[in-house]
């Protein structure tokens, strides 16, 4: 049975952080390194003529941000998944992240235990988190806000186990841990999920994990 490789590429300037992601990639029959680059202006140049299926982009990029080239690339590569790395426990860049088109966001210290499955769960939907940087969300969103006037709250409708799926995407699992937490199969978190974007009136889980937090800051 012949193995389905997916194509990344990786944009990172600190030369020990891009060999330690090509080693951990290299580890894999699945993934395979399509390119590298130190700077988010020759990504933006290259990237566009041949999109591969993931690209790793570093936060902190000498000239333009890794968030500057994912906001200009996303529009351009709408199948490419964009996975955020950092050293910044920074709720703030996180937000701004995601808004900008990334679909997760990963510690540079969980790299080598977290970035493979990092990279399959973006490709099967999933929004992977570092836990660190869940919790970080987490607390950002418990800090009280000051009175104002009462508006009507959107309701969503979501079911029980809707719920529980997206409190568990939220807080950073993968979709092969949200099944096992729930005892559910992976098909049917992807389904679940389906129907959260449909009733949240998003598209991808990044709209659905900020629209979805900024209503359980209100609630």
């Amino acid at each position: 049975m012949t193995t389905t490789v997916h194509r990344v590429v990786i944009v990172e300037d600190d030369s020990q952080f891009r060999e330690s992601f090509q080693e951990v990639i290299h580890s894999t029959d699945c993934w395979e390194v399509a390119g590298c680059h130190v700077r988010a202006e020759s990504a933006m140049d290259e990237i566009p003529k041949d999109p591969p299926d993931a690209v790793i982009v570093d936060i902190q990029l000498p000239g333009l941000s890794g968030i500057e080239l994912v906001r200009h690339l996303k529009p351009l590569c709408p199948e490419t998944q964009f996975l955020m790395v950092t050293v910044f426990e920074d709720a703030d860049l996180v937000f701004e992240a995601l808004a900008a088109g990334a679909s997760g966001y990963v510690l540079k210290r969980d790299v080598h235990a977290r970035l493979l499955d990092s990279l399959n769960d973006v490709l099967t939907g999933g929004a992977p988190m570092s836990s660190a940087i869940a919790r970080k969300v987490v607390q950002h969103f418990r800090q009280p806000v000051p009175a104002q006037v009462e508006e009507p709250k959107e309701e969503f409708h979501l079911t029980q186990r809707e719920t529980e799926a997206l409190d568990l995407l939220v807080k950073g699992y993968f979709y092969k841990e949200i099944a096992s937490e729930l005892g559910i199969r992976i098909d049917t978190v992807a389904f679940h999920l389906g129907n959260i974007y449909r009733k949240l009136h998003v598209r991808t889980r990044s709209e659905a994990i900020l629209k979805y937090m900024g209503r359980s800051a209100g609630s």
